[in-house]
């Protein structure tokens, strides 16, 4: 009997096995698809190193230090690397970061100073492209000087290295805890051996984040015997001393032999960065931190099958799916501390993290509305944490960084992520907090908030205290008035949005007048949103394609792009530029001008021009969905298939502009499925063109929404048929409840312009 039971034990175990391997498909490798090269060259500032979704440490190559595009430490273009940091910001127009420098020598240990205009370490080694592969979560190179192959993997909050060295009597590695990218000022700096295996410091760095910390904790497989350099240096003879902390450390080594150091970062202490080491990589198991990320990546990326034969797209929609998935970044330690606002330790819990890196300005428009749709849970963890730093520090951060106001950008655009979240039914943060939040964030009061004085007068900037005493905000009194008033405009609407949900009479009242600001600056003898001072006059001499940068009266654009933010009150614009018929001719206008700027400092951020529609720059993403708005859709769809196939490619060189925080792919990831949310806050969907013959996205109960585009092909780009679940659309519109109900979009797809209306009230 024991017998039989244990061959039918055999049995059935065997046809088990037979059965998965023979019936159930082999999970979907997403990570193969991605391309982390993309947005590395050009001016897309992203970077290519070893991370995790949200991961708090990025370790990655560096191959400059200086200047616009050493933004993410990497660019395509260079042929050397200085070493391996373990953090980095993805496709920001500033710079910041590149903390704990690692780099692997063999020979002579070399760190003389090398000019203020130097890009290079002098320990820095030539490398090969054919000789380096990304992927998501591993970073492998040759380095040529040393003969070196290095390689990074990560966990959340731990990076791993290893390190494949020749045969060598002087071996070992560089630790620069004074580098960073930009050449920040180091203003705090401790760096300790506490054994023959483990190294920790702490540093506190001045730049972007005035008051950025930063503490390290690496142990290593292999014993080694050190040198610590801690005298000043001056880059160039005569120039200033300024503080070195270098760890040179030494062993041998035999051919092929593999060394691996673990590094652990956080931002309270060094023993949290130990901790965090401790709990996320306890053994030496490169290949299987290796693995682990990989799978991390590919749950990720499984939110959203599509089906095409252009293996080109399919690499650019799963890479900007990934771009999408490298921040914010996870702030919170294994323990559970965190550093505040108010830059002191605070206990919180892992279970409930807080988030660092906020590009609001730039990641309310597509990226925080993509995540209501792929991962509301995590967006709504995003909105807690922006809840809770606004307790800490006084104020919702306009762009938050490792704990910092930065005074970064315009507008309160917590309120269009908190509204936009609120009216789609995610509500798992505190309501009530939030949108008092909105209010005190538009209001001009500098009182209570806890930033340098420098940043004070960016972050709560004289703009709101005239646009809430006069109703606008001259030209003659702050910057870029015209940018600011209108993002009030629409961000005063998302208050009036949650003011009206909350029962808050005055309050909706009030925010609903203050969104109608944006009429105060259209002039109509131009026909664009134009300057206007104290005393009534409009700014002269005007010119519309005229920029200069940061300078001005708009915001990294010029009046071309800003005419158009008023996402909230389309219909408002139309009849405010002269009725549709007018307002279409002013949109095709845009579209076809010369794209020719003038001014002495044009902002290198207006890019990726069709006409004077500015891809490669946010304020113009929502604007080719305006025709959707005037019974112009095939308008629309012409128009996103122009921007989905000139503007994006799967090269280094594959982004027309910053990639910034996600908002760049967020776009692509949309509007390659077919639709993109015009005012975040209302729950509504323009339906654009679709690159893919089938998108499917995987929702958090089970159900999935799927758009599928009928006879799809390049040519055939215009919408013939609209029909979800089964009714046909009269108009190019749905609604976010569409999507978590779940069912199918059916586009049929042909090659000529259909005659479509096509209207929101």
């Amino acid at each position: 009997m024991r017998k039989n039971m244990k061959i039918n034990s055999m049995l059935v175990s065997g046809l088990l096995l037979l059965g998965m391997y023979s019936c159930t498909p082999m999970a979907q490798d997403y990570s193969s698809y991605v391309n982390p090269f993309i947005g590395t060259g050009g001016h897309g500032h992203t970077y290519l190193g070893a991370v995790v979704p949200n991961g708090m440490i990025q370790p990655s190559p560096d191959t400059r230090i200086y200047q616009w595009d050493a933004c993410s430490g990497y660019y395509y273009a260079d042929s050397t690397i200085n070493g391996f940091s373990h953090t980095h910001l993805s496709g920001t127009g500033c710079g910041d970061y590149g903390d704990v420098l690692l780099m692997p020598t063999v020979g002579k240990q070399d760190y003389h100073p090398m000019g203020e205009e130097s890009q290079q370490m002098a320990y820095a080694s030539a490398f090969s492209h054919d000789n380096e592969t990304a992927q998501p979560g591993y970073y492998s190179v040759f380095l040529d000087r040393y003969k070196v192959k290095a390689e990074l993997t990560a966990t959340q909050r731990a990076a791993l290295h290893r390190y494949t060295f020749p045969k060598a009597e002087d071996a070992g590695f560089i630790l620069d805890l004074d580098y960073s990218l930009q050449r920040q000022k180091n203003e705090e700096m401790e760096l300790e051996i506490i054994s023959d295996t483990e190294i920790r410091g702490r540093k506190k760095t001045v730049y972007w984040a005035f008051d950025q910390y930063i503490n390290f904790y690496a142990k290593f497989s292999k014993p080694f015997t050190y040198t610590l350099v801690t005298d000043s240096m001056a880059l160039d003879e005569g120039g200033p001393l300024l503080p070195t902390a270098k760890a040179l450390l030494q062993f041998q080594t035999a051919d092929n032999e593999q060394v691996l150091v673990k590094v652990g970062i956080s931002a309270v202490d060094m023993d949290g960065a130990r901790k965090n080491v401790e709990a996320e990589i306890p053994a030496w198991d490169f290949d299987g931190v290796r693995s682990a990320a990989r799978e991390s990546w590919n749950n990720y990326l499984s939110k959203i099958d599509i089906e095409t034969t252009d293996a080109d797209q399919r690499t650019m929609f799963y890479t900007a799916l990934y771009h999408t998935g490298v921040q914010p970044n996870l702030f919170t330690d294994a323990d559970g501390r965190y550093l505040g606002m108010d830059l002191k330790p605070h206990q919180g819990s892992v279970d409930n993290p807080v988030y660092t890196v906020f590009s609001l300005w730039d990641t309310f428009r597509a990226y925080h509305p993509l995540m209501t749709i792929i991962d509301p849970d995590l967006n709504q963890a995003f909105i807690r944490s922006l809840i809770l730093k606004q307790r800490e520090g006084g104020i919702f951060p306009m762009w938050e960084l490792a704990g910092n106001y930065t005074g970064t950008m315009i507008g309160y655009h917590a309120a269009s992520v908190i509204a936009d979240a609120y009216t789609k039914g995610y509500r798992n943060f505190d309501v009530e907090d939030g949108y008092r939040a909105c209010i005190r964030a538009a209001e001009y009061d500098t009182t209570g908030i806890l930033c340098p004085p420098l940043v004070l007068p960016h972050l709560m900037p004289q703009a709101k205290y005239w646009k809430n005493k006069i109703g606008y905000v001259p030209c003659d009194k702050d910057n870029e008035s015209v940018a600011k008033a209108l993002e009030y405009a629409y961000d005063d609407w998302c208050i009036s949005v949650m003011a009206e949900a909350l029962g808050d009479e005055a309050n909706q009242e009030k925010y609903a007048a203050f969104a109608k600001g944006y009429q105060v600056y259209f002039d109509a003898s131009t026909r664009f949103m134009r300057g206007l001072d104290s005393e009534g006059n409009w700014r002269t001499p005007f010119n519309p394609r005229s920029s200069n940068h940061r300078n001005d009266d708009y915001c990294e654009g010029t009046a071309w792009q800003w005419t158009w933010f008023v996402p909230h009150d389309v219909d408002g614009l139309v009849k405010l530029m002269g009725g549709r018929d007018a307002f279409i001719g002013k949109l095709d206008s845009l579209f076809i001008a010369p794209s020719a700027m003038e001014g002495e400092s044009v902002s290198v951020d207006i890019s990726g021009l069709i006409g004077q529609y500015a891809h490669g720059n946010e304020p113009s993403h929502h604007i080719a969905h305006l025709y959707n708005y005037v019974d112009q859709p095939w308008r629309t769809q012409e128009l996103v298939d122009e921007v989905l196939h000139t503007l994006y490619f799967n090269d280094p060189d594959g982004l027309s502009g910053n990639e910034d925080c996600g908002q760049m792919s967020a776009w692509f990831i949309l509007n390659s499925m077919g639709f993109y949310q015009v005012c975040p806050g209302k729950p509504v969907y323009s339906i654009g063109r679709p690159l893919f013959n089938k998108a499917t996205v995987k929702l958090k109960d089970g159900k999935s929404f799927t758009i599928v585009a009928h006879n799809n092909s390049r040519e055939n780009k215009y919408v013939q048929k609209m029909v979800l679940n089964g009714k046909e659309l009269a108009t190019p519109f749905f609604s976010h409840k569409d999507i978590v109900d779940g069912g199918t979009l059916e586009l049929t797809m042909g090659a000529n312009r259909p005659a479509q209306d096509g209207h929101l009230n």
